[in-house]
């Protein structure tokens, strides 16, 4: 069988500029000499226990995607499976929470698609838009870059302990504060400082989504544990082994690229492969443009930490404790 990838060729399509060609996070569609479109598509169970921030946290982590490629929001479509015998008000809930989300965006709610299914899950197709000479993708770090992330690490571990009645209260606010802020400061000011790569930390956890990022640049990231920003209780969680099946699945495939220039404990090996969900957008920036694009990050809001620098390899990821 072909390849998706054959069937719709590069040379056959060229006004779509980022595509299965090279993959990236979202899918970009020129439309003009000037504007791209940008699509991108994503949907989830439940973390959380409130309707609302689940809601609220599905459609921040669908709209990422946009703003991972450098762009804004326009419409959205909403996603939705759900019980035929769980209480409709649970869904109006989940409903609101992401229609607000997608509000405070500037963008609007223009439609949606809803079937049965036995696990409630939610999310949003998105339309939003680029300018062309302005896409950030995946592919352009550069040696001497450094990386740094906009959002603090620890979603997996914080919602697990949450699905095992053991999570603080404290702890699960900080989470669902973090998991349903937007990105788009952090992709704004990235336009602004000139970002050569960028990416949204998801499901595949920091070395996963890393991996992309210095597997299409054609370099290595060199990560220091110790930098490593992390939401309340995480670490302590952590330690205890409370992971998401997901850790799992991430750190068996990813470790063969994962260099150890320094001893890690177990869990801190876990905390590298942790699934986020609506995680921050890591960024490879010049040196000399990193120290104000972090300050203006976090005189936004954001939790933003430098984490590393971009080196000469392979496309590894090379992980440092510093002193």
């Amino acid at each position: 069988m072909r390849p998706l990838s054959e069937i719709y060729s590069g040379d056959d399509y060229p006004q779509v500029l980022v595509g299965l060609s090279e993959p990236d996070d979202a899918a970009v569609y020129q439309i003009d000499q000037s504007r791209a479109i940008i699509s991108t598509t994503d949907f989830f169970p439940p973390v959380v226990d409130d309707p609302y921030d689940f809601g609220a946290i599905a459609a921040a982590n669908a709209l990422s995607d946009v703003y991972a490629m450098g762009g804004r929001p326009l419409m959205a479509i909403n996603l939705v499976a759900y019980p035929d015998d769980l209480d409709n008000g649970i869904l109006s809930e989940i409903l609101r929470g992401g229609a607000e989300k997608v509000r405070e965006a500037g963008a609007v709610i223009a439609g949606g698609h809803s079937i049965s299914d036995a696990e409630p899950k939610y999310g949003l197709s998105v339309t939003g838009e680029v300018e062309v000479g302005k896409i950030i993708r995946k592919s352009g770090a550069q040696v001497g870059d450094l990386l740094i992330l906009s959002k603090r690490l620890g979603t997996g571990v914080v919602t697990t302990a949450l699905k095992r009645d053991i999570a603080a209260p404290q702890h699960v606010a900080a989470a669902v504060e973090s998991m349903s802020r937007l990105n788009r400061n952090a992709a704004e000011l990235a336009q602004r400082h000139g970002v050569h790569a960028m990416t949204d930390i998801t499901g595949f956890g920091l070395v996963g989504h890393g991996l992309e990022m210095a597997k299409l640049g054609g370099v290595d990231f060199r990560l220091d544990m110790n930098a490593l920003e992390l939401l309340p209780g995480s670490f302590e969680y952590a330690r205890n082994g409370v992971f998401p099946g997901g850790m799992e699945r991430n750190r068996e495939y990813y470790s063969q690229w994962l260099a150890l220039e320094s001893e890690l404990a177990g869990y801190e090996r876990g905390l590298l492969f942790d699934p986020q969900t609506s995680g921050g957008l890591l960024m490879t920036v010049a040196a000399e443009q990193a120290e104000a694009l972090l300050t203006d990050l976090n005189a936004a809001g954001e939790d933003a930490f430098i984490l590393g620098d971009v080196v000469a390899g392979p496309g590894n990821i090379v992980v440092v404790k510093s002193a």
